[in-house]
């Protein structure tokens, strides 16, 4: 999708309209696209497109891992697709026992060992393979591939920095543009040609024009001097559950308080529920970034009650019960 901007169209590629917000206004010249979703990106950098092939990710650190087929010498394990451009943890569950192996195993999937600790997600800009800027997000897991919030964080993280950065030199030698990684305990487990587009706002004022400076010059202006920990507070419905009505006027009004940067509507009623991604625990309704994190609770829960039919109760990160 292309996106108007101040000097016409705008090729900044985002699939999601509830996120063009983030994209108005800021200038692109014609010929520079840039993808915020992983479908374009493996189309644009055919050279590079190996990384969403995650029994190679797994093969580049020596992680324990097979295809489907081959069965784990112990358990558990995680098993996910191999490929998932859709993301959002489609298809992808834990695997405790050779029973349930037996059971969940299918082609196109694999297993790799389970991993434990932080769920950080962390975005690069990089100028041929060597990485020039670095941002960190903290996920509060719930289930199922759901997340309660993510903690954008201010400070740097070193050991993912040298890790994943050491991983770049060696993989992603003449590329130049966004990564994104998501890790656990500091290893990695996904790779996208792209930035997280769920919270750029967070990143400070003038960070998508250097993105553009980025893709179009190879070059890195931003100069990231007034960094502020931010969070992206995600509201789910029930599994099955069909989309709800919204009263997006009142939802507007809510963007008038000072610590909310922005607020998604994260579905699109005019699109069937199977066109949009999402994770096995439930559909992703609405996302607020915000600067302080009982606000956007607070503002997460009054979203909830502006959605119809209402929620019967309201448990962390989720509508209905």
């Amino acid at each position: 999708m292309h996106v108007v901007g101040v000097t016409g169209i705008m090729p900044i590629i985002e699939q999601d309209s509830w996120r063009e917000q983030y994209f108005e206004g800021v200038d692109c010249p014609a010929e520079i696209v840039i993808p915020t979703d992983d479908e374009y990106a493996y189309r644009l950098f055919p050279a590079y497109r190996w990384v969403y092939n995650k029994l190679l990710i797994c093969q580049t650190q020596g992680l324990e891992h097979a295809p489907h087929g081959i069965t784990p010498p112990h358990f558990p394990v995680f098993s996910k697709p191999v490929y998932n451009l859709r993301g959002m943890g489609a298809g992808s569950r834990i695997i405790a026992s050779l029973e349930e192996y037996e059971r969940f195993q299918q082609p196109g999937h694999l297993w790799m060992s389970l991993l434990h600790g932080e769920h950080v997600s962390s975005d690069a800009a990089l100028i041929d393979g060597e990485p020039v800027w670095w941002r960190h997000a903290l996920a509060r897991t719930l289930k199922e591939g759901m997340f309660d919030y993510w903690t954008v964080l201010a400070e740097p993280r070193p050991k993912i920095e040298a890790y994943c950065g050491n991983w770049l030199r060696c993989n992603l030698k003449g590329y130049s543009g966004c990564v994104n990684f998501e890790t656990i305990s500091g290893t990695i487990i996904e790779v996208h040609l792209r930035f997280a587009d769920q919270w750029p706002d967070l990143y400070g004022d003038g960070w998508i024009q250097s993105v553009v400076d980025l893709y179009a010059n190879r070059n890195w202006s931003y100069p990231d001097r007034c960094r502020r920990t931010g969070y992206s507070v995600v509201l789910f419905g029930e599994p099955g559950s069909p989309f709800p009505r919204v009263d997006h006027s009142s939802v507007s009004c809510l963007l008038s308080h000072p610590e909310i940067s922005s607020i998604q509507i994260t579905f699109d009623t005019g699109r069937p529920p199977h066109s949009h991604a999402m994770p096995p625990g439930g559909p992703r309704l609405a996302v607020v970034n915000c600067w302080d994190l009982g606000v956007g609770i607070e503002m997460r829960e009054r979203l909830a009650m502006l959605m119809e039919p209402q929620p019967r109760t309201l448990c962390p990160g989720r509508l209905g019960a």
